[in-house]
């Protein structure tokens, strides 16, 4: 069986948590001691987010003055590469020296009219108090949004069109292959307006759960899940009367509202794939990987059965 995962940004670094080297070492090596046993049975493709680290380079590069920040696509080949680094190393010393991992800089195409642009909803880097920021929505001309009780930088998230690197990928699996691909949704890229055939990089962070979800559909994967810091997709989240959903129809998440910028990425996702494939999408929990593609655990969306299924 071919299975996709999608790391969330907290499986590489928590929310508030320092973004030092070591935390996020230590962060995917609890994400590799969960991935191991599935490399073990299975084809396996791993994504990830970067948010969190995009968004400190953009920061380390704004107090270097003498030049121009780095932009956000060559910020996300760069994360791409360092995450997928970490995801090999910790892997590859848990699972026999035979196996082979790849880490692929993955390109993906967006249409550079894409309303995304004009409402930037992606947060990249650190939670700041509103003072903060508000002080770097001054200086640096970023946007800023809530989240939780913080407020993050936000930038455009256009929908991802074409995944470049998608017959190298292909082959590598051929060969049992671990792939890292589509890391932080993956290098966003244009053909430029006016040339023939010029491809450029492009000012924004394209959602590594659409992103990763277009690879696994690309892909014929068997099963596409999406990790995050939530056991299932709830319902009423943070009320009183929250519930989780372990199983629902793309018809029926359709029919609610999840937020913009956490959840609403992930449904969306999950319904794309349930619904071009006939095939599992799952949301949930690192801890319970295992329990997740065995329907144990999560949330699973399918074209198959009727309405929404609650947790007991």
């Amino acid at each position: 069986m071919l299975v996709v995962v999608a790391l969330g940004g907290n499986a590489l670094l928590r929310r508030g948590e320092p973004m030092t080297a070591e935390n996020q070492r230590r962060n995917v090596r609890i994400a590799a001691e969960a991935l191991a046993p599935v490399a073990m049975e299975h084809k396996l493709v791993v994504g990830h987010g970067n948010g969190p680290q995009v968004g400190l380079l953009a920061l380390q590069g704004a107090a270097y003055t003498k030049v121009e920040t780095y932009p956000l696509d060559v910020l996300g080949a760069e994360t791409e590469g360092m995450i997928g680094y970490m995801i090999e190393q910790e892997l590859g010393n848990l699972l026999p020296f035979e196996r082979p991992f790849a880490t692929l800089l993955t390109m993906i195409e967006v249409d550079a009219a894409d309303p995304a642009f004009q409402d930037p909803t992606k947060f990249i880097g650190p939670v700041y108090a509103k003072e903060e920021a508000d002080r770097l929505a001054r200086e640096k001309a970023w946007a800023f949004k809530q989240d939780g009780d913080k407020w993050r930088r936000v930038v455009a998230s256009p929908q991802p069109k074409r995944i470049f690197e998608l017959r190298p990928i292909k082959w590598l699996l051929e060969r049992n292959t671990i792939v890292i691909a589509a890391g932080g949704g993956g290098i966003p890229t244009a053909y430029e307006q006016g040339a023939k055939r010029k491809l450029v990089g492009v000012e924004c962070v394209i959602d590594k759960d659409l992103a990763s979800e277009l690879l696994a559909r690309e892909l014929d994967a068997d099963l596409f899940v999406m990790l995050t810091d939530t056991d299932a997709v709830y319902v009423d989240w943070g009320k009183p009367t929250q519930r989780a959903i372990r199983r629902a129809t793309p018809a029926a998440l359709a029919a609610m509202t999840f937020a913009a910028g956490s959840m609403g990425p992930k449904v969306d996702a999950a319904c794309r794939f349930a619904s071009a494939t006939g095939k599992r999408a799952a949301i949930g929990a690192l801890a319970d990987l295992n329990r997740i593609i065995a329907g144990e655990a999560g949330t699973t969306v399918t074209a198959q059965g009727d309405g929404v299924v609650y947790a007991a």
